[in-house]
């Protein structure tokens, strides 16, 4: 075999991270477009993501340039497969201490739409969008993602295709629904080998029988949301839904909480939260059999909607006869509220892909471009996580290790868009690191290693690889006096509390 042809070289740390891809790409035009189109979607961008906007182009006139449409063949007919790249790209995580899941985390279950119009693109179709909040014409995707206090990343993901995209509708062969889709990746996890305290999901996946049925055929924890309207049979002046059961529960305040245990919640900015949380004996739920049903929240005397959770779970409570022959490890109610509480991480893993590195910002039609081009927004996100973990390890040393605050904010700084994050899982940017302030274009690296029309950004993905993340100016410009700021929004509009 002849010697491959080298390939110019990606800014940075990004160059390392994109070899270690190389043996999944037969071209050199392969190897050199996943390096261009990874660039692109790190590059801050005033506009969406799309081939012209990695390419650098104008957005309509230069829609036929050579950059883009190289860009546009790699996407939609290279002859490359995306579940190799990202078998590769967890295997690159599962190989690192870093980011190497364990037993402690959960594995989280979700979906999130997009709007897409017109009905040619692939999987797209009049159905419910969660980022809108109502039925419109756009795309779903089924993903799962991995999670503890300190570091979160997709695993794997698979568009949803409603049955009227289909030949035979819902009785169609190929067709799968989201719990069904659901359980594919929670099988694909666990042969990828990541280990998990337990699966996680919101009420669209709790309520769900066969999702709950493919967990317990598997032999699988799992800690679910449910609606507090969640209605059974029951005789008169018993509780007919889980918020009636738990208003039942006894509670005189703080100081004598009753049938209430207080958890504290410690969140990645520092700060700690009082909840309360109880083991409800409601329908076929009870401590002491197959499924609990536990309730959570940050007032017992009013249970207020935005911060109650009525979550349901197989794991077994300390001290109850299942406890013994349970196959995992008993929870108490402070564990079962921890391990739910990192759901949140899915949230914010949308927020920076989509927001940051253009998730939704596809223009292209085929189930496979689609398919790779999410593959490719993975692969980015994870280089932000690599990219911060080795800076922590210069910046620290062996004998310090990067705080778990600092550690879960990385994403966030380490790709330049977006307004800082708010308090609670969504944490606070600091503008300071050993007392110096943190710009985006410092450190730029010589010219000397930029080449070509790139110089700009080349130097601008350099300087976010290689420095420590990006953050506001600690004294910005005032503020023009006739433009006033925006109120903050109340805590009640937030998911992070």
């Amino acid at each position: 075999m002849t010697e491959r042809r080298p390939c110019p070289p990606a800014p940075g740390p990004l160059e390392a991270y994109a070899a270690q891809f190389d043996p999944l790409f037969g071209t050199l035009a392969q190897r050199r477009n996943f390096r261009e189109y990874l660039q692109g979607l790190l590059l801050p961008r005033d506009r969406n993501k799309t081939l012209t906007a990695l390419a650098g182009a104008e957005p309509v006139v230069a829609a036929q340039a050579g950059a883009v449409q190289r860009l546009q063949f790699f996407l939609s007919e290279s002859p490359w497969d995306a579940e190799a790249v990202n078998a590769c790209r967890l295997a690159l995580l599962l190989g690192d201490p870093a980011t190497l899941p364990h037993a402690d985390g959960v594995l989280v279950i979700d979906d999130t739409g997009d709007r897409k119009a017109g009905t040619h693109t692939a999987h797209v179709a009049r159905q419910w969008l969660g980022s809108v909040g109502k039925v419109d014409n756009g795309i779903v995707a089924v993903s799962s993602l991995w999670a503890d206090e300190r570091v979160y990343y997709p695993l794997h993901v698979r568009p949803y295709t409603p049955g009227s995209r289909l030949p035979k509708g819902k009785k169609d062969p190929a067709f799968r629904t989201k719990p069904q889709l659901a359980v594919e990746l929670v099988e694909a996890a666990l042969a990828a080998g990541v280990a998990f305290r337990a699966v996680v999901a919101d009420c669209a996946y709790g309520e769900n029988v066969t999702f709950e049925a493919g967990l317990w055929q598997a032999g699988l924890p799992y800690v679910l949301s449910v609606k507090p309207s969640k209605g059974t049979w029951a005789m008169a002046g018993q509780a007919h839904t889980p918020e009636d059961a738990a208003r039942q529960l006894r509670w005189r305040g703080p100081a004598h909480p009753g049938d209430w245990t207080p958890v504290k919640r410690r969140f990645r900015d520092g700060h700690t939260d009082t909840w309360y949380a109880a083991d409800l004996t409601f329908s076929g739920y009870g401590p002491e059999r197959l499924v609990r049903l536990v309730v959570a929240t940050t007032d017992p005397a009013t249970l207020p909607a935005i911060s109650t959770w009525y979550l349901t779970t197989n794991l077994p409570r300390p001290g109850s006869p299942r406890a013994a022959d349970s196959p995992s490890a008993p929870a108490d109610l402070a564990e079962v509220v921890r391990l739910y509480g990192l759901r949140n991480w899915v949230e914010q893993g949308y927020r920076q892909v989509k927001q940051e590195l253009g998730w939704a910002d596809f223009m292209v039609r085929s189930d496979r471009a689609i398919r790779r081009h999410w593959q490719l927004v993975c692969c980015a996100f994870c280089f932000c996580w690599r990219a911060w973990f080795a800076e922590e390890a210069r910046s620290a040393g062996p004998a310090e290790p990067a705080t778990q605050a600092e550690a879960s904010a990385c994403v966030n700084s380490a790709v330049p868009a977006g307004p800082p994050a708010g308090r609670g899982e969504n944490g606070r940017r600091s503008t300071r690191r050993n007392g110096v302030p943190r710009r985006l274009a410092s450190n730029t690296p010589p010219s000397a290693r930029l080449a070509g029309s790139l110089d700009l950004p080349l130097a601008l993905v350099a300087s976010v690889v290689n420095c420590t993340p990006t953050s506001r100016d600690p004294s910005p410009p005032p503020r023009r006096r006739d433009r006033p700021s925006a109120p903050p929004l109340p805590p009640g509009l937030t998911k992070y509390r």
